[in-house]
């Protein structure tokens, strides 16, 4: 029988809706590099989606992606204003992310128990150079929105290694998490973007701390990099989790087809692709 990740009814842990108007700029700072429609790291990328449609079924849009490709549930972060409505519309399919600026620390800590109360947000999310100024992850402000996660039992999505959008990578360094894992050690924290091109020490510090977690997401599978293929394979099969790009820069087709080529073992797929996301968003 040929080998599908299809057929494993993923949780996509980075998903999202295109925008009728264009992109969605959501990252003041990082929009300052945006031309129209396109995406802010388009030089790393071939074949870019369209990042806007015509027409204003957004959701019907990702939602047909998803039923093509086997992806049951995906996280939305509610930086789209068509997001809230999309989960309260299909709550079997979607489930959502408040996304924070720790610049406002008590701006952030509001923002995420109003989401939590009101929306029944799962997770967080922060892209610590996308603000202005920007805030490293182990910046002093940055820890209420941490103490917040951890207390309300969220995971914080976090992206690590050099951004794809032309700004500073200093403040998501991989070699930063460390300080913040031990600080916080019941707070889950998943690196995001790939942490390139620190993928061997994010292996290092995902061995050493128990609350560390790694997500594929903006990467092609082609190029997911090898550290991490073989610490999934080996002693990180419940800490490696899927995450896709779309529609930002990757279609789910796309994904999915490059998917069967990647070297996991069978046990670590279903972990990978469900599992792991599952538990972590509290979705078993």
């Amino acid at each position: 029988m040929t080998f599908s990740a299809r057929r494993f009814a993923a949780i996509d842990t980075m998903i999202g809706l295109r925008d009728v108007e264009g992109v969605d700029r959501a990252l003041p700072h990082v929009a300052d590099h945006l031309k129209g429609d396109r995406h802010p790291a388009d030089y790393m990328y071939k074949d870019i989606p369209p990042l806007a449609l015509a027409e204003a079924d957004v959701v019907a849009d990702t939602l047909a992606a998803m039923d093509a490709n086997g992806v049951a549930v995906g996280l939305l972060t509610l930086t789209h204003p068509a997001s809230a409505a999309a989960a309260r519309t299909h709550p079997d399919r979607f489930v959502l992310a408040s996304h924070v600026d720790a610049g406002d620390p008590v701006g952030a800590i509001r923002q995420i128990r109003a989401a939590r109360r009101d929306l029944g947000i799962r997770a967080v999310s922060m892209f610590p150079p996308g603000t202005h100024p920007a805030i490293a992850v182990d910046d002093p402000r940055c820890y209420a929105v941490y103490a917040a996660c951890a207390e309300l039992g969220l995971p914080l999505f976090v992206t690590a290694g050099v951004p794809g959008p032309r700004v500073p990578f200093a403040p998501q360094h991989v070699e930063l998490l460390d300080r913040v894992c031990y600080d916080f050690p019941d707070l889950s924290i998943v690196m995001r973007h790939g942490a390139e091109p620190w993928a061997d020490l994010a292996v290092k510090l995902l061995l050493k701390w128990p609350n560390l977690y790694y997500s594929t997401s903006a990467f092609s599978p082609r190029y997911y990099p090898a550290s991490i293929i073989e610490y999934a394979n080996t002693r990180g099969a419940d800490k490696v989790l899927y995450g896709g790009y779309y529609p930002y820069a990757l279609e789910l087709d796309r994904i999915f087809d490059e998917l069967d080529e990647v070297p996991f073992r069978p046990a670590v797929w279903p972990r990978f692709l469900r599992d792991n996301a599952a538990r972590l968003l509290g979705l078993d």
